[in-house]
This record gives C-alpha cells, structure tokens and sequence, in this order.
C-alpha cells in the first residue's frame, strides 16, 4: 500500500519518520507533501496512493476521482465537511477522521473566550496600555452564570463539565439527538435556549439541521447582556446577522473561531470589525499536545485498516 500525506500534522520530522518507518517496516510506501491547495498539483502527488492522509485542506470529487487506487481518506480533523463524501461513496473508497484530539484543545479555548470577554480582557489590557484605569470596564463572573449549548458531544461535553466547575448552570439544545436530561445538562428547546442562556456556545457539526441555525430570529431571543461562542462551523452562524446584533447591542459580545471559509478571512468580513468579538484564525483545536494526540490516532486508523478494520468511520 501507498500511503500519502497531503499536508502538514503540525508534529515534528522526527516523530513523523517513527510512523513513516513503521508503515514501511511493513511493506509499505509512504510519502508526504506540503500543502497546496492548486488541485492539479494534489492530483499528481495523490494519484498512485491507495491511503490519503488530509487535515483541513479541502479534498474535491476531482482529486478523489483521479485516484485509481484509492481506497482510503484518513482525515486527521473530527469535522469532514471539506472532503467530497459524495465522491468517495461514489467511488467505494472509505473514510474515517480523528475524533477526539482535539477535544481538551477546543473545550479549554472556549473557556477562555467567556472568561475574555465576560472581564473586557481586551479592553482592560489597551487601557492600561494607555495608562488608563479600569473605568467602565468592570467584568463579570462566569459563576451563577448559565450556559447553552448546542451540541453535546464529547467537546461540548467537555465543556459543560468545565463550567459547571466554574459554578455555571448548564443548558442544552435538545433538537439534535433528543437526549435525556442529565445531572449535568438540562436539555431544552431552541427558544429555550438562547433567552434563558447568558452565554450561548455552538459545538455542533454543520448539517441541513445546523446550517445557519444562529441568524437574526434566533438572535433575536438572546438577552442584551449575553454572548455567543462559535468554535464549532463557520456555517452554523449567518455572520451578518451576528454582527449587526453586535453592533446595535441586541447581545453583548462574541467569540469567533471559525468562518465560512478557512482563514485568511477577507479583511472586510463582518465580524473582523463588530463590537466586543474576539476573532481567532481557526486556531481551537490547534495546541502541542492536541498535535501528537491527532497523530496518534491518525496513524492507529490506518494500522487498523491495513488490519482489516476500521476506527473513527465516516464512511
């Protein structure tokens, strides 16, 4: 088997070759590419590989189409809306991701985003700068505070345990997988949700049900004083829309990860220029350790599909 990394897994040369000599102390090739997003150029360093390795570079129907050997997408990423699934269906070719990495990464960033904007960090700190005081900027505590979400798996499960150590109330979106209440998360309707939560934050994957779910009705249930994360998908939010609630003080504040698109953001975009938002260039899941760990189960996915099993299945 060929197996073929298109871009980087953010681990050193030296801990790739360990995984690199393993597969070829087996029998098999492997080569590794940087990343291109030029899709010719992806079709030449693909094209005779029976195993693809991505992260979140795009993977068109084209590329996957244009290898004959394919079998195989290994997506070091939990999100797979950039692979053309369709495609791989299409063509029989299999497909799992990394789910779980990232979780401790992604939970942690969005911690610190509520505590960012609930004590004006950003504000405090160009004050100071400026030899100012803290006039006007006194924060809040995120204990007593409650906290919706939407989406509960293992990140926003993650989440919810955090918070509630900060002392936060915890509520849920019950209208993706209908689950029960628990101890820890209190499930309740999309109404619900957003005017009873002080701070909303969005962990679910984009799907029919998902897309655009935050736009300027759902907006609009949203106490004055509340704040809204997205380290989920860009798509989940209409942009627009939060940034003109921002703008004219329907909510309080938010904190942006993640985009339509994959960074760079065009420099016009609504959000890059809202009230109180702290933007991040998709950097959540994005940490040393959440690196290895990726690596790790990247390559235990393909030691298992060599084995004849498969892990983490998409497809």
């Amino acid at each position: 088997m060929k197996v073929v990394l298109l871009e980087s897994l953010g681990i050193s040369s030296d801990l790739l070759a360990t995984y690199a000599d393993k597969l070829k102390a087996q029998g098999h090739s492997f080569a590794a590419y940087e990343r291109t997003d030029d899709v010719s150029v992806q079709i030449e360093e693909a094209n005779d590989a029976d195993i693809l390795i991505i992260a979140n570079m795009p993977l068109k129907g084209e590329v996957i189409r244009a290898c004959p050997h394919l079998k195989y997408i290994d997506v070091a990423f939990t999100g797979v809306d950039h692979v053309d699934l369709a495609a791989a269906r299409e063509r029989g070719v299999r497909v799992s991701n990394a789910s779980g990495y990232s979780t401790v990464a992604v939970a942690e960033l969005t911690i610190a985003m509520m505590l960012h904007l609930l004590r004006y960090v950003a504000q405090v700190d160009a004050a100071c700068r400026a030899g100012g005081t803290k006039a006007g900027f006194i924060g809040y505590e995120l204990e007593g505070k409650t906290v919706g979400l939407f989406g509960t798996g293992a990140i926003g499960h993650r989440v919810a345990e955090l918070v509630h150590a900060f002392g936060a109330k915890v509520i849920a979106y019950n209208g993706f997988s209908h689950k029960e209440s628990t101890a820890l998360i209190t499930y309740v309707s999309l109404e619900e949700v957003m005017s009873m939560a002080d701070i909303i934050s969005l962990h679910c994957p984009v799907t029919e049900q998902s897309r655009g779910l935050i736009n300027a009705k759902t907006l609009s249930y949203m106490k004055p004083s509340a704040i809204l994360i997205n380290e989920a998908r860009g798509p989940v939010v209409d942009s627009q829309a939060l940034a003109d609630a921002l703008n004219t003080g329907k909510i309080a504040g938010a904190g942006i990860d993640v985009f339509e698109v994959e960074p760079p953001i065009d420099t016009k975009h609504p959000l890059l220029h809202s009230k109180n938002t702290i933007v991040t260039p998709h950097v959540a899941f994005a940490t040393h350790e959440s690196m290895k760990k990726r690596a790790v189960i990247v390559f235990e996915n393909i030691d298992n599909f060599l084995a004849g099993k498969q892990l983490n299945i998409i497809l």
